[in-house]
């Protein structure tokens, strides 16, 4: 019995001591797989850190930020003194079409674009015209003759406008020219259009009403506004 006993002891004593074998092997084994996995990490992350990088300046290349960078150089071309009295203010709204190349093959080498204006005319009274001789006073009475009304300022309100669509030809990448074309249209029919509702006939009466309350306030008996005579 005794020789039995000492039998299985030593073969509980064997198969605990391959259990713990096998058990040191693997976790070895395991650290050597965590080693290897780290390294290979290491080794990989420049080429992936290259990859990102490059990718980065692909995207920056096909879609580039534009950069604005103003010149440092002021020169002052000329230097007036304004009396303008602006008595009036328009905003206008004007869908323009510009185009080129619509033949007949206009599908592969047109360029066609809409624009959406939104401009600003201001018109009024220049005073610096207004002389010695423009002014008499005959009674008490003060006659005025204004120079003509005039349209200051008819430009484009570049944070509103904006182009609506564009449609470009197969083979062609469009006119660069034409969105600046569509713009210098849009600032003319703005202007046209101010005109062609009366402004300037609008400014004329509001400089004379402001004219009048401050004539008066310098204590003439009456104000009287002479209109000019039409020149042929």
């Amino acid at each position: 019995m005794k020789n039995s006993s000492d039998s299985n002891l030593r073969s509980w004593v064997l198969v605990i001591g391959i259990l713990f074998i096998l058990s040191i092997i693997a976790l070895a084994v395991i650290y050597a797989i965590q080693q290897s996995t780290l390294r290979a990490q290491q080794l990989l992350q420049p080429v992936t850190d290259m990859t990102g990088s490059l990718g980065t300046q692909v995207s920056q290349v096909l879609n580039p930020t534009p950069t604005i960078i103003p010149d440092p150089i002021t020169i002052i071309q000329e230097i007036r003194a304004l009396a303008r009295l602006e008595t009036i203010q328009y905003t206008v709204e004007k869908v323009i079409t510009a185009e080129t190349g619509q033949g007949t093959f206009g599908f592969l080498f047109g360029d066609r674009l809409l624009f959406v204006a939104h401009g600003i005319v201001i018109a009024g009274i220049d005073m610096g015209k207004l002389g010695p001789e423009h002014l008499q006073i005959r009674e008490g009475v003060l006659y005025v003759t204004l120079p003509p009304a005039e349209l200051f300022i008819a430009t484009l309100d570049n944070e509103k406008s904006y182009v609506y669509d564009r449609d470009t030809g197969a083979l062609t990448k469009g006119d660069v020219n034409l969105e600046t074309s569509a713009r210098q249209a849009a600032e003319q029919e703005i202007a046209k259009a101010a005109l062609e509702d009366g402004i300037l006939e609008m400014a004329r009466q509001n400089g004379e009403s402001y004219l009048y309350r401050l004539f008066m306030s310098l204590g003439y008996q009456e104000v009287i506004f002479v209109q000019p005579t039409p020149t042929p």
